[in-house]
């Protein structure tokens, strides 16, 4: 009698032991129960209480994790997990501890409760990302409980302050410690995996192999102070505030990048169409995506948003400094020509200095990982289709690629057709359905013992 655990097609362990899918949704909730929301500053509760509970999981399967401060309670743990082939390059399987914040007074339930409801686990970072964390402890634990490897061995990152940037988290770790990730030259993590259905025997599966550059910039304008009832031809706010929107209302051109052509390509056949993104109306043809359209169509040029505004202090004093906050992204190849836009765009009495700024890494829809990814959604959906894009946020892959990692999002979701998946992002009454939590272990755990 064997000691291996039978497991059927679809991944569900019939033997000794969980499957990959039996703890991941009650990870999920535990992990949105703690607090760990990163509001850009020193004020939050840090990542230090998420990563003790996830290092406390990793430890029984028998890993042993490792704790990294850039600053006390900006946690960061990493941990080895030994592959079948102790030859093979490590693979970094990497997922952020940190979330944005949430106001409760705009939820339908507490974002930090772990609620499910009609079949969706609801809170801050069901889909960024504790979805994915709980995801890879779930099949590190059942592969545990079943004495079954992975392949290839396993680098796992659980990062601090990824949504601020990341510089005190992946950026942190690859400047203080980039031994750990000795041997990795490729990587999976978010924002990607999760499928837009195009019709019932047609499901496309987004795998991010590009995201945009990131320029959070602040503006400043100097001018005279005075009394508010004299006239001033040097007011900061006046010329601040021209600036501001001469920003927000430029029109950047299309610029379509190898990833977001490859994108393009994939959509005009799945939908049945001729597009030629050179000439044709792209975005009119995005628009019958439904709610995806909206981050897709962002990455079809460089965008600048105006987010904040900061100045004055009294109705009737006019100041002499305003500030305002911009988001700014660049397409892969773009940095220098948004760069010389924006400086245009501000004139002569305005300056600018980055907050943030980071870069748009691009990889090839290709190889043998990408033939696992694959694979292993075809699997456990047969109307599955891998296909690439462009993300138009950012990830801790700007990071990894300082290393000459190439960065796979990959986190596997079959969603309902009608679930706006990109307005869960940072979005009132964030949820996931458990079942696509469940898909995405079992996808998780295939995956690894082809990758």
């Amino acid at each position: 009698m064997t000691d291996e655990p039978t497991v059927t097609p679809s991944g569900k362990n019939l033997g000794r032991g969980p499957g990959p899918d039996a703890e991941v949704v009650q990870l999920c909730r535990d992990l949105i129960r703690i607090d760990t929301t990163n509001f850009g500053n020193d004020d939050g509760p840090g990542e230090r209480k998420a990563a003790e509970y996830v290092a406390a999981k990793v430890a029984e399967a028998g890993l042993e994790p490792e704790l990294y401060e850039s600053e006390p309670g900006r946690t960061t743990l990493v941990a080895r997990w030994e592959g079948a082939d102790p030859t093979a390059s490590p693979l970094l399987v990497h997922g952020h501890l940190d979330v944005v914040p949430a106001m409760a007074a705009d939820w339908s339930v507490d974002p930090f409760a772990g609620e499910i409801r009609d079949g969706c686990l609801w809170g801050r970072g069901a889909v960024d990302m504790k979805d994915f964390d709980a995801m890879v402890l779930s099949v590190l634990r059942a592969r545990a409980g079943t004495n079954r490897p992975p392949r290839r061995p396993i680098v796992l990152a659980f990062t601090a302050d990824e949504e601020a940037g990341g510089h005190k988290g992946a950026h942190w770790l690859v400047e203080h410690h980039p031994h750990l990730l000795d041997g990795c030259t490729e990587a999976i993590g978010e924002v990607g995996g999760f499928s837009l259905t195009v019709r019932d025997d047609l499901r496309l599966y987004l795998i991010q192999t590009a995201e945009k550059g990131m320029a959070w910039m602040r503006l400043r304008a100097r001018g005279t102070a005075g009394h508010g009832s004299m006239r001033n031809d040097h007011n900061a706010v006046t010329e601040l505030a021209e600036a501001v929107a001469r920003i927000g209302r430029h029109e950047f051109p299309t610029r379509i990048t190898p990833s977001a052509r490859a994108f393009l390509s994939e959509i005009s056949d799945a939908l049945g169409i001729d597009l030629d993104p050179d000439t044709d109306d792209v975005e009119a043809a995005l628009s019958r995506l439904g709610t995806v359209a909206r981050m897709i169509g962002a990455t079809l040029r460089n965008t600048a948003n105006p987010t904040m505004l900061d100045a004055g202090y009294k109705a009737n004093v006019i100041p002499g400094e305003a500030t305002a906050t911009v988001d700014g992204r660049f397409v892969p190849g773009a940095q220098e020509e948004f760069l010389n836009t924006i400086d245009e765009l501000i004139g002569d009495h305005v300056t600018r200095e980055m907050i943030n700024f980071d870069s748009a890494p691009e990889t090839e829809f290709a190889g043998a990982l990408v033939e696992a990814m694959k694979t292993s959604l075809a699997a456990e959906d047969p109307a599955a289709r891998a296909v690439p894009y462009l993300m138009s946020g950012g990830t801790d892959a700007k990071a990894w690629d300082r290393l000459g990692i190439r960065c796979f999002g990959f986190a596997p979701l079959r969603l309902p057709p009608d679930l706006d998946f990109v307005g869960m992002f940072h979005g009132v009454d964030e949820r996931v359905p458990t079942e696509s939590l469940e898909f995405g272990a079992r996808v998780l755990d295939r995956f690894l013992d082809l990758a």
